[in-house]
């Protein structure tokens, strides 16, 4: 059976009181029914009041090929709606913006990753809209890279930013309807929240199973497959370290000019994990970290999803490149999406340890202790805002 999106369910007439509302809606190119149709169109062709278009990061077209390149507004051409930046000047709606709505509707694909900005759009919208005196509405949509697994460290207070507002693992196990009644009950945000639920999606479905089309959330998850590996391997942002931008593989392949593609390999492959596989190769990014020049790495290849842990992986590689070129590894220095002070390895894992950690010769198990009390903690508070069996 395929899954229905609640955009589906919303275009197929099963909230009608939907069809009543002045609405505005945050939108992306994933935003889409199985037949590939833009969720605003149809919405404008069954007769819904549509009145203001919003996007996220990557621009409301996803246009924007790299991380922290702004959008501006701008008129859509197939609705005329004005469409907003959420990802530029403002990265809240303003009162201004939502002047004359009745409800936000936030239609995104997510892929279930703290640091995916999608996520903290929701979280701000939903706080405009509580002071705003108008209605959330989420159109959940799967997790892509299922609902079972969480892993990784949880954001801890001082470390907050637009890559994680709220202390969530970096590898959450939710959708964003699951999270948005997370974050109104458990966090405080007190809006209308009203969520349309997928229907037939179950927590412990990849992608494939859904029966959906996959469109790309944003330029550099092209795949299901990169989705798999991006919990993990996202936090190579915080290095110079090479995540594959500017390949046809991001996220998959990774590495750096100076990094010798065995000896890596093999120094990360004692703490990788099940379900994986490091293939030895070298490629040269057309843009971003080291355009133009030849990098030594390698390309994850994921054999089991299910045993495969992306964060853990991550780790092993991180302290194999640190330790074998330590003149060459390096932290990303700051800015990075808009914090300014900060590294950016430490708002990227949630907090200090990773760095610090791996700065102190420590190794990948020191690194990961505790952080699957932290997960067990974060899974027993949302468990009253499950959604799906």
């Amino acid at each position: 059976m395929k899954v229905r999106t609640g955009a589906e369910r919303v275009l197929a007439g099963e909230a009608e009181h939907l069809e009543k509302l002045r609405l505005g809606l945050v939108h992306h190119p994933a935003s889409v029914t199985s037949q590939l149709r833009p969720t605003a169109g149809e919405l404008l062709a069954r007769g819904f009041d549509l009145r203001a278009l919003f996007g996220p990061q990557h621009g409301a077209r996803g246009e924007k090929q790299d991380n922290m390149i702004e959008s501006d507004h701008f008129r859509d051409g197939v609705t005329g709606l004005t469409t907003y930046s959420l990802y530029g000047d403002a990265r809240k709606p303003s009162e201004e913006m939502l002047e004359g709505l009745d409800a936000l509707v936030f239609d995104l694909q997510d892929v279930g990753v703290r640091v995916y900005t999608f996520v903290w759009t929701m979280a701000l919208a939903m706080e405009a809209c509580a002071e705003a005196g108008v209605r959330f509405v989420v159109l959940d949509r799967p997790n892509p890279i299922g609902g079972l697994q969480r892993e990784g460290p949880v954001l801890r207070p001082g470390f907050e930013s637009f890559v994680g507002l709220h202390p969530v693992p970096l590898r959450h196990g939710l959708t964003c309807g699951e999270l948005a009644r997370w974050l109104v009950r458990e966090r405080g945000i007190d809006c209308e929240l009203e969520v349309v639920a997928c229907e037939g999606w179950q927590r412990s479905m990849r992608w494939a199973a859904t029966g959906l089309p996959w469109v790309m959330p944003s330029p550099n998850l092209p795949t299901p497959d990169s989705c798999v590996v991006y919990p993990g391997m996202v936090l190579l942002e915080g290095t110079n370290l090479s995540e594959g931008r500017g390949t046809t593989r991001p996220f998959e392949l990774f590495g750096a000019p100076l990094l010798d593609p065995h000896r890596l390999a093999e120094a990360a492959e004692p703490w990788l994990g099940a379900g994986v596989i490091l293939r030895p190769c070298h490629f040269e990014p057309t843009f971003q970290k080291h355009a133009g020049r030849v990098c030594g790495g390698a390309q994850l290849h994921v054999t089991d999803p299910e045993a495969f842990e992306p964060v853990r992986a991550a780790v092993a590689i991180l302290a194999a490149a640190k330790t074998l070129a330590p003149d060459a590894f390096g932290w990303r220095e700051p800015p990075y999406e808009y914090e300014t002070e900060k590294w950016p390895i430490d708002i990227l894992w949630g907090h200090d340890g990773l760095r610090a950690g791996l700065d102190s010769g420590g190794s990948p198990a020191d690194i990961l202790e505790g952080t699957v009390h932290e997960v067990e903690r974060f899974s027993a508070s949302v468990e009253p805002d499950l959604l799906y069996a």
